[in-house]
């Protein structure tokens, strides 16, 4: 059957107890109308290469006009000799290999590789690999796929990620720039290991940020430490704060403690939480275990709010430190303030570096697997003996002189 198709032509078509075609007098395009309703538009020709009869199934959902186009050229490759099936076959095995190198797919196959990251429906979980994996992902969806997310990966051009890194740093300054940067970086080389020639386009000069210059230096006054060590405040973000400056531990670490890391005197944290990947004890001093002790027992986390464990601060700093009258500091600056009282109590650098569950460079840290337990208890001790005198300082015992009358 064989008539002049038209728009309307082709939407009165109606479905039959059996399919059939619809030729368009003016052309070689065929309608291909289902029993279900559903219309497609094909094209029947001999193959150049064997002269057998061929049917190709053009685009589906597209136009009447789009779909005479797409006949005309697949007639306009015949006469060149070439089947139109096979390039449609090139051409979709191509769509494929481009929309699997994308820097979107490859970064998701990045996080599911590194992170563990796993999707059910619009739920996505992370493993244990990276502690900042959710982070990341968020940093990469917000700032660097909108942008990057579609564009093949291997296409990508360093004057891109530039002026990416422009935009980013104009609009949220020169860190999120140089985070953004980092993403890439690991994104790209993590492929590289996998791709036989692609050579990330990242080169160095690119961040915007000394990561020395950024280092922060800041520990607390004697007078800030008084002020937190003797708050009376009560909840968990006040006993936290001690915590950390007794321990000198990371705020996520802390934060995250469950009375099952507790053995006896001891936190042992294991490596899923820990940023060395190592299981690390510490010998808590009495006055850690005292803070410990301080915390109501009615979920599995140490220091918890509402039933869970404190995920975030801002607030709460915010009112602590209205309340104990300092400013200026960050959570991370307790662990700094930590070590820094350490090595005035008298501690060792080896030994305060273990404190803070560093793991010793070189040599030393692949022979030497001494625990060190005993040192670090002494030196917690000493911390928090020191932390004792600065927040009570011992009262002077000398009485002035009075004045002779003259």
């Amino acid at each position: 059957m064989a008539k002049r198709l038209t728009d309307i032509a082709v939407r009165n078509l109606k479905p039959q107890a059996a399919r059939y075609e619809v030729r368009d007098a003016d052309s070689p395009l065929r309608v291909v109308v289902q029993p279900s309703g559903h219309k497609s538009f094909i094209v029947r020709y001999r193959s150049p290469l064997d002269g057998k009869s061929a049917k190709l199934t053009l685009t589906a959902g597209i136009s009447l006009a789009a779909a005479r186009k797409e006949a005309a050229d697949a007639f306009y490759q015949i006469e060149k000799r070439h089947d139109p099936n096979t390039a449609k076959k090139v051409a979709k095995a191509k769509a494929i290999t481009t929309a699997a190198t994308t820097f979107r797919s490859v970064a998701e196959r990045y996080m599911t590789f590194k992170a563990g990251m796993r999707r059910d429906g619009d739920r996505i979980t992370f493993g244990e690999k990276i502690r900042t994996a959710a982070r990341r992902l968020r940093d990469l969806e917000r700032a660097v796929l909108p942008t990057l997310g579609d564009r093949p990966i291997v296409e990508i051009r360093r004057s891109e990620i530039v002026a990416l890194l422009d935009k980013i740093e104009m609009e949220s300054g020169p860190v999120a720039a140089d985070r953004a940067l980092g993403l890439i970086r690991c994104v790209m080389n993590w492929y590289a290991t996998r791709a036989d020639n692609f050579a990330p386009p990242i080169v160095r000069g690119m961040a915007r940020t000394s990561t020395k210059e950024r280092a922060r230096s800041r520990i607390l006054t004697d007078d800030e430490i008084r002020r937190i060590w003797n708050s009376e405040l009560s909840g968990a973000f006040p006993a936290l704060l001690k915590f950390l400056l007794a321990v000198g531990a990371r705020r996520a670490e802390a934060a995250g403690m469950t009375y099952e890391e507790l053995d006896g005197g001891n936190w042992i944290l294991p490596a899923s939480r820990n940023k060395t990947k190592l299981e690390l004890t510490r010998p808590l001093s009495a006055a850690a275990l005292a803070v410990i002790e301080s915390q109501r027992r009615d979920c599995p986390f140490v220091f918890s709010k509402g039933g869970k464990a404190i995920t975030t601060f801002s607030r709460d700093k915010i009112a602590f430190d209205t309340a104990v009258g300092i400013s200026n500091y960050r959570l991370h600056d307790l662990r700094r303030t930590a070590r820094s009282l350490l090595s005035r109590a008298g501690i060792a650098a080896d030994i305060g570096e273990r404190c803070l569950g560093h793991a010793l460079p070189g040599i030393r840290g692949t022979y030497d697997r001494h625990d060190y337990l005993p040192q670090m208890t002494r030196a917690y001790d000493a911390l928090a003996a020191l932390i004792e005198r600065i927040a009570n300082p011992p009262k002077g015992n000398v009485t002035a002189l009075k004045k002779k009358p003259a």
